[in-house]
């Protein structure tokens, strides 16, 4: 039996184990079932509970998932159609994901697949630079597919590249403070009123 903080604290019966988790205030929780005899510990279970969940949600964003897209082909591919379509399996790979590439028979083109096999090698051949055959061309009814992957040496190099400008890329710097405002034009003060005029003095009346 192991103890909340994580001291040994010997074979003990279940009653006396129990006993002892309550007196923590904890839970006493099997971490080991198959030892002989089987380990608990005292511990919050509830705490237990979340933080493991905790854990496996990071555990699940650091995670990188793949996807495989399909992108399909004819014997009669025209070569702009080529083009446009090998660019987009050259955007699925640089994105870390994998490239079903497919080549669909139609009637009696099934007894030309030799053609479908130009078309995969030629596939393979323009995107070596990026990609590696993860799955040899095969044939399943009337569809000739390959799987490509992201090539393991590509993707290093491209992580190598991004390494710098994320985490010694140039300081930023401040932003400039706004150029100072012009003074105001001083306006001419205004002039004190003018004192009142005098009140015309009255004269006294002659006798």
């Amino acid at each position: 039996m192991i103890g909340p903080e994580g001291e040994q604290l010997g074979v003990l019966p279940l009653e006396v184990a129990l006993a002892k988790a309550v007196e923590f205030g904890l839970d006493l929780v099997e971490v080991s079932p198959m030892a002989k005899p089987p380990v608990c510990k005292i511990m919050d279970y509830g705490k237990f509970k979340y933080e493991a969940k905790k854990k496996a949600n990071e555990a699940k964003k650091k995670q990188t998932v793949v996807k495989l897209k399909e992108v399909k082909f004819r014997p009669k591919t025209e070569e702009h159609d080529y083009s446009f379509k090998t660019r987009a399996i050259r955007d699925f790979l640089e994105e870390g994901n994998k490239a079903r590439c497919t080549v669909m028979f139609r009637g009696r083109e099934i007894t030309h697949r030799e053609i479908g096999q130009a078309i995969l090698s030629r596939i393979a051949t323009d995107l070596k630079d990026i990609a590696v055959v993860e799955q040899a061309p095969r044939l399943e009814g009337r569809l000739l597919f390959m799987i490509l992957a992201p090539n393991p040496r590509y993707l290093q190099s491209q992580r190598a590249k991004a390494a710098p400008a994320t985490s010694g890329g140039p300081a930023a710097h401040p932003p400039r403070p706004p150029p100072p405002r012009p003074p105001a034009a001083a306006q001419p003060a205004a002039s004190p009123p003018a004192p009142p005029a005098a009140a015309p003095r009255a004269e006294a009346p002659k006798a």
